[in-house]
């Protein structure tokens, strides 16, 4: 089976993304490899993990396994809220490389503000310096909200190219996207399926993907490439990675993001992890 070709959308810096990513969360060790590698196969090239997975030493040798030219790649990896004090920021940076036997990460980010330790300005400087000495080509920031991004912009005048954050038809963060585009920044979603709720049999979005013919993730990722938002689906098997994949060969219409804006709910997400208050070590 041939590689599904993915679509592209280019970063302020100039980087291009593919339109839907790879989540690697819990994928480890020998297994985890065969699955980034089928990943690979399927026609992934974004892949996104972080130090916090442990999972970087297998992403690295999935890219070597794969046979596909590492210029074609985007990998990510993130900065754990542990090591946000410049000195320990740099030092993980090059452990996660280490790690992954990369010469440089696509794209870095901070994985969470943890405002009551008052340290992200400080890491999202390290990154800007790590991206001067080459280690890294883009850097943004996941789980930021608006006063977060607005501090660092102000301190640094660099404003990152990413925003990861918990994105799905339950929790949507209409607002957040809308800061994100009027800054520049692309909106990357975790989760993007939900995770621990009832998304994937929701009634509104089956009725969806019985008219059109696909599935319900369909739909759900389809959703997701029509906000403009870079999804992030994890899945083992080589079925469902095809299948995340093949949404870019039909459309929503407007209805139907009407009906799907409709789910939007005031307590979205999944486990309460609200960036103005939640930490991450």
């Amino acid at each position: 089976m041939s590689a599904i070709a993915v679509p592209g959308v280019t970063l302020s810096d100039g980087t291009t993304l593919p339109k839907i990513g790879f989540g690697t969360y819990k994928l480890n060790g020998t297994e985890g490899v065969a699955g980034m590698v089928s990943a690979i196969h399927a026609g992934y090239r974004l892949l996104d993990s972080a130090f916090s997975y442990e999972n970087e030493g297998a992403l690295g040798e999935a890219v070597r396994q794969a046979g596909v030219p590492r210029a074609e790649l985007r990998i990510t990896s993130k900065l754990p809220g542990r090591r946000q004090p410049f000195r320990e920021a740099i030092a993980t940076i090059e452990e996660s490389l280490y790690r992954a036997r990369l010469d440089y990460y696509d794209l870095y980010l901070i994985h969470w503000p943890n405002p009551s330790k008052g340290l992200y300005v400080e890491a999202w400087q390290a990154l800007i310096e790590a991206r001067k000495r080459g280690l890294l080509r883009s850097i943004g920031v996941c789980n930021f909200l608006p006063p977060h991004l607005e501090r660092i912009i102000s301190e640094t005048g660099v404003v990152p190219a990413i925003n990861q954050v918990e994105l799905h038809p339950y929790f949507p963060q209409a607002e957040q996207r809308a800061f994100d585009r009027a800054h520049g920044i692309v909106t990357e979603s975790w989760s993007p399926l939900g995770r621990a709720n009832q998304l994937l049999e929701d009634p509104t979005i089956g009725a969806i993907a019985r008219r059109l013919g696909r599935t319900i993730p369909q739909v759900i990722l389809r959703w997701h490439v029509q906000l403009d938002a870079i999804p992030l689906p994890k899945a083992a098997s080589r079925e469902r990675q095809v299948e995340n994949l093949s949404v870019f060969d039909f459309a929503l219409s407007a209805e139907d993001m009407a009906s799907i804006a409709t789910l939007a709910r005031p307590d979205g997400r999944t486990f309460d992890q609200d960036p103005a208050r939640y930490e991450e070590y």
